[in-house]
């Protein structure tokens, strides 16, 4: 049987009982209360007991902490899922989006998300959703603009006038009532 791994040396049990109070995240405090036995000379076993894992998981913890120390203790969020995109695919993604879309070769104005979608699948045979779309332009800078529509009979004239206030004001003050109505 191989020898178990030795704790840093730079802490104590006490050092670890003192940080698991301090700890906000309740997963970090068992932990270092389990490693706090072993500094006490308890074993692994009964380190795997308080923490209420395996003794393989208690050597996990070992050593993320001689590594990181207690920070090494803490829950880390999943890496998730490896980009469907490589560098060269978002760099012609980037391209795409700076030149803009031609009509009369793809059939649209503007770009929508669904339009890069089919470009990205002609183009690199890559199928992906749209929201996966607008997270990689958005992690690459991209912000999603849309044009303020504008009604086809709209006067230009007439909206300069409004802004600038030379229209006249809509309410006035009305007449003195005559003497009958006050009656």
């Amino acid at each position: 049987m191989s020898s178990a791994i030795g704790l840093r040396e730079d802490f104590d049990g006490a050092a670890l009982r003192r940080l698991a109070r301090l700890s906000k995240s309740a997963n970090q405090a068992r932990r270092l209360l389990a490693l706090a036995q072993i500094y006490d000379g308890g074993s692994r076993s009964e380190a795997a007991r308080i923490g209420g894992v395996g003794v393989q998981i208690v050597r996990d913890w070992v050593v993320r902490f001689n590594t990181r120390g207690a920070d090494g203790l803490l829950d880390g969020k999943a890496p998730g899922p490896r980009s469907k995109l490589d560098d060269a695919q978002r760099r012609a993604l980037i391209e795409t989006v700076e030149r803009g879309p031609i009509p009369a070769i793809h059939g649209v104005v503007r770009w929508r998300l669904i339009d890069l979608v089919q470009w990205l699948h002609e183009e690199f045979a890559v199928s992906l959703d749209e929201t996966t779309v607008g997270r990689e332009l958005k992690k690459l800078g991209y912000v999603k603009l849309t044009a303020r529509p504008r009604h086809h009979a709209q006067n230009e004239l007439a909206l300069e006038a409004f802004k600038k206030g030379a229209l006249p004001p809509s309410w006035r003050r009305s007449e003195q009532p005559s003497r009958r109505a006050r009656r």
